[in-house]
């Protein structure tokens, strides 16, 4: 999940909440939403290896 920062750049989240916290785990901030889909998309690849 990717939101956009006040301070115009995009965070990714997990996409599930971290049971310790609750809350979603952060992976990284971008100064782009095409960097920060692209980040997404490496992620998800290597889930899935």
């Amino acid at each position: 999940m990717i939101r956009k920062l006040a301070s115009g750049e995009y965070r990714l989240y997990s996409r599930k909440t971290d049971p310790k916290t609750g809350k979603r785990r952060n992976l990284g901030t971008f100064p782009t939403r095409e960097k920060a889909e692209q980040h997404e998309r490496e992620v998800q690849y290597f889930k899935r290896r």
